[in-house]
């Protein structure tokens, strides 16, 4: 497998991580291992929308952190949460801001799946919501124009 993700780096794509939370710190040693590869983690990772969940999840988030070849979507907690206005879910949002930057995260509406638990409009209201502290330009960053991960 590692030798197939060295030749998407070595091709200049970017690799996908589409993990169960249980597959989550495998995903991390994966990134850490190989830090030629371009990585999306996408839907943050799947991680578990509760409490008790959030600082596990966050301790990996700041090892991707350290890593610049490693983006996230900021996408599927809308799913995954128990409800898709929770307050806790900007714990969430939070913590990949501030482990990862505006700059390494990335707005997505798991569309069609999001419809399970709220229709494309909330979704991308919700997102807003989350994103609405972070100034203008930081806010266009996650919502808007991209840099591929690990080019700066």
């Amino acid at each position: 497998m590692r030798r197939g993700l060295k030749a998407i780096g070595a091709l200049g794509l970017v690799y996908e991580l589409l993990v169960r939370p249980d597959q989550l710190p495998m995903a991390v040693k994966v990134v850490e291992d190989l830090p030629e590869v371009s990585f999306v983690l996408d839907h943050a990772g799947n991680p578990e929308i509760a409490p008790h969940a959030l600082a596990p999840w966050a301790a990996l988030m700041g090892r991707l952190g350290r890593r610049p070849n490693v983006a996230v979507k900021l996408s599927g907690l809308v799913t995954r949460s128990p409800a898709p206005h929770t307050p806790f879910l900007a714990a969430y949002a939070d913590v990949l801001m501030d482990r990862l930057g505006p700059e390494r995260v990335m707005f997505g509406s798991d569309w069609p799946v999001c419809l399970l638990a709220a229709s494309y409009d909330r979704t991308v209201a919700v997102a807003a919501s989350l994103t609405a502290r972070l100034s203008p330009s930081e806010q266009a960053q996650v919502h808007g124009e991209r840099r591929r991960a690990g080019t700066g």
